[in-house]
């Protein structure tokens, strides 16, 4: 398949016209007529506002925070690119807003905070998050990260997820139960190396620990993180390696290898150590740590993923958070609990043993089938919607994160198909 390029002029224009950014607000109620400007704001407006002072919950009934998700960086993170700031993460942030209105129907503002710190960063989210249905982390860096989600969750009673740490998490981890089915391997008996130690894999790592693996060894920019060394932080001693290991000895007969890092953090001798019929998550954006045509020679056998819509079984966020938090908020739950994930990682395996319908065939120019080149769903699946949101919020429901009462998936269901165009 030809490579996608965009250029630097069809991006900048695409950003420009026909008018500067990517998202606006459009109001949802007429405002044609005397009596609509009374009821959209005085005197009509201090009707609800009263209804919300006595029943906060009221305000799910009466505002759109219901529908309404918060895009929030400080930019220390942006895509691969570093740490350009808060204002210049901006065109990011408003690309995610398109991406949650146009896959699950939410709203956004996107909302750059101007701050390193992290009590501040996270005493101004804090002080917004009444607005908010949902909140949205992204492109903060790591340690810090970690921090500022754990506060925000344990302070706010609406869903709040760091996206890149849980949305590659959750994806990948479809990706290898679906790899695993292909290659008669179970989690359980599992090898993994990830080669990365930042916000994404430590998250990852921390699910494929959850659903079982028992094996898993960790490379950051110094080599393997193990319990010699002391370097390391509290968040890569959760997964240090009891003694000292070169990378040629933990890519030995390893089955799965997750790239979380950069062009050339492992090589392609490493991968010609691994086990038969190696899963190979090369996911490095925009350029992998090794390109997919690569691995093939070096090893035919392998399942190739990459982060890259132009190869086969890309492992997009975008698969992952507007459904995660579409069936969160949409019963009121107040966190993002491990369990949800898993239920969101599951039905991302499941879509993809289904037979595909034809309108994906068409879009991609090829017959998808369960296999080698097709472990994880197309973004352009409308069954997401229903399928991984529905598992998300029963998730939520099972675990207690929501207390919402006479819960049924099946009308659930039906009420997200007809929000499918």
């Amino acid at each position: 398949m030809a490579k996608i390029t965009v250029t630097d002029q069809e991006a900048l224009d695409y950003h420009q016209f026909p008018q500067p950014g990517k998202i606006s607000v459009e109001t949802t109620k007429a405002v044609a007529t005397q009596k609509d400007l009374s009821l959209a704001y005085t005197p009509g407006v201090a009707i609800p506002c009263l209804a919300i002072e006595k029943n906060p919950q009221d305000a799910y009934k009466y505002t759109s925070k219901g529908n309404l998700v918060a895009v929030i960086s400080n930019g220390t993170a942006v895509l691969g690119l570093g740490n350009l700031g808060a204002l210049a993460s901006k065109p990011v942030m408003e690309g995610k807003g398109v991406l949650f209105k146009a896959f699950s129907g939410l709203d956004s503002f996107d909302i750059e905070v101007d701050t390193e710190d992290i009590e501040r960063f996270c005493s101004v989210v804090a002080a917004i998050a009444p607005t908010f249905g949902g909140i949205n982390l992204e492109d903060i860096k790591a340690p810090e990260c970690f921090e500022i989600e754990r506060r925000l969750i344990e302070e706010l009673d609406i869903p709040v997820m760091h996206d890149d740490q849980h949305g590659t998490a959750v994806i990948s981890a479809a990706a290898i139960i679906n790899a695993c089915k292909i290659t008669n391997r179970t989690i359980e008996s599992l090898k993994i190396v990830v080669v990365g130690a930042g916000a994404a894999a430590i998250s990852c790592s921390r699910l494929y620990k959850h659903l079982g693996v028992k094996e898993l060894y960790m490379i950051d920019s110094k080599g393997v993180v193990h319990n010699e060394r002391n370097d390391l932080n509290e968040y890569k001693l959760e997964f240090s390696a009891s003694k000292a290991l070169t990378q040629l000895e933990v890519f030995q007969d390893a089955d799965v290898v997750v790239g979380l890092s950069c062009p050339g953090s492992f090589t392609l001798e490493d991968v010609k150590l691994m086990a038969v019929n190696p899963i190979v998550f090369t996911l490095a954006n925009p350029t992998p740590e090794i390109y997919p045509e690569d691995v093939r020679e070096a090893r035919p056998d392998a399942i190739i993923a990459t982060g890259r819509s132009d190869f086969a079984n890309q492992v997009n966020n975008v698969l992952g958070f507007p459904f995660i938090f579409r069936g969160a908020m949409d019963v009121r739950a107040r966190k993002i609990n491990i369990e949800m994930k898993v239920a969101a990682a599951n039905a991302l395996a499941n879509l993809a043993q289904e037979e595909v319908p034809e309108y994906l065939n068409e879009l991609y120019g090829k017959k998808l089938e369960f296999g080698r080149e097709y472990i994880i769903p197309k973004p352009f699946d409308k069954r997401l919607v229903v399928e991984v949101s529905s598992a998300v919020a029963q998730a939520a429901i099972d675990t207690g994160s929501s207390n919402l009462t006479n819960f049924n998936i099946n009308d659930y269901k039906e009420e997200l198909k007809k929000r499918v165009k």
